[in-house]
């Protein structure tokens, strides 16, 4: 019996996919699954499983996720692919991980298929977890920690309005340690993350807090009303030297007519 073609006599590994999703708001929480199946029956878990041959990693993720939580997410973040040999006691398993960041409100738990329950735990008081799950976990509260500094992660885990008490206990939770307020506030407002919020306080037991909103950055391009950015507001030498046109410096005179520069002498045009 002759082979089919592409077909090679080595032992092959079967992939998964795990998805950790966290909530946007003041202590994010994680989503977790309770194993109805062994390994791990009755173990809190990551939702995900084995993808099926006709379909990406990415839709196999979100039809787990649909399949044991009943939820549905935006954008899905491939954050690493975990394979130590010995991570699942059922053989050879390779599982690719994504994070998303969802608000817990829009979001109806339903268990089917391979759960027996879905839901949130905090992420700094998450039970044990099955397989390599825990590790999962700290990678992509990493990845969110690296993001905080070049994506305005920590504006997603907030609703539109918010102090910057909340913003910083987002950025505390997802880092892990405290941060100094006074520190903290003086880079938010010296880079201009936010923007306050005429007439909108915060009223709870200490005093009244300022609310605020995140500012997106302006791109860099020019835009129809002429505004080129950040980086357009920068002042910039005026042009120097042979081959560059002077500043005009048209000079008037009290009635608001203009006078012509008078020439240099020993200098030609």
């Amino acid at each position: 019996m002759s082979k089919a073609p592409y077909c090679y006599e080595y032992p092959r590994a079967s992939v998964t996919v795990d998805i950790v999703v966290v909530t946007k708001e003041r202590r994010p929480r994680v989503l977790l699954i309770q194993r109805k199946q062994p390994p791990f029956q009755g173990t809190w878990a990551l939702p995900g499983g084995f993808i099926d041959m006709d379909e990406t990693l990415e839709a196999s993720a979100r039809r787990e996720l649909e399949e044991e939580t009943g939820i549905q997410v935006g954008k899905l973040a491939q954050i690493a692919v975990f394979g130590d040999p010995g991570r699942d006691p059922r053989g050879r398993v390779v599982s690719v991980a994504y994070v998303a960041l969802v608000r817990a409100d829009d979001q109806v738990l339903a268990a089917t298929t391979d759960a027996d329950a879905a839901a949130w735990f905090p992420v700094d008081t998450l039970p044990d977890l099955a397989f390599d799950h825990a590790t999962i976990v700290t990678d992509a509260l990493e990845h969110l920690r690296r993001a905080l500094d070049r994506e305005p992660v920590g504006f997603q885990l907030l609703p539109r309005a918010f102090s910057l008490a909340a913003l910083q206990a987002v950025h505390e939770a997802v880092i892990g340690k405290p941060l100094d307020k006074r520190n903290f506030r003086r880079k938010v407002l010296a880079e201009e993350l936010v923007v306050p919020l005429a007439g909108e306080i915060e009223h709870g037991a200490h005093r009244p807090a300022q609310l605020f909103r995140y500012a997106r950055p302006l791109p860099i391009p020019a835009r129809a009303d002429g505004d080129a950015g950040a980086d357009a507001r920068r002042p910039r030498p005026e042009p120097r030297g042979p081959g560059r046109d002077a500043p005009s410096r048209t000079r008037r005179d009290p009635r608001g007519r203009a006078r012509r520069p008078r020439a240099r002498k020993g200098r030609g045009r």
